[in-house]
């Protein structure tokens, strides 16, 4: 049996208003997927990423960490890290560090 073909249009807009509860907890039901959210409100579901990139991704986490660890400046975070950025845009970086005193004065909240 065949598999049926779907065309989709380059860009699936999703027209969705999420309060910030009901964008987490989109996330936390469907933890195969991984979504950001741009600072107007539209929602991103990012592809997963080929094993090229993945490879990138490892040898840079393990290079900021490896920087981090001999400074002790601070924390680093890979891909499945949803930070909420100022202009309220939700996003996954495929690697951050965020400086010691920024992270220890968050609550957890």
């Amino acid at each position: 049996m065949e598999t049926p073909t779907i065309y989709l249009p380059p860009v699936l807009k999703l027209k969705l208003d999420l309060t910030e509860e009901q964008f987490w907890q989109l996330c936390r039901d469907n933890d195969d997927l991984r979504f950001e959210q741009t600072a107007n409100g539209e929602l991103i579901i990012m592809s997963p990423t080929g094993s090229r990139t993945g490879k990138i991704n490892a040898d840079l986490i393990y290079q900021l960490m490896s920087w981090s660890r001999q400074n002790n400046l601070g924390e680093v975070f890979d891909s499945n890290s949803g930070f909420l950025l100022p202009n309220r845009a939700k996003r996954l970086p495929d690697a951050s560090w965020i400086k010691q005193e920024r992270w220890d004065a968050l609550t957890s909240e």
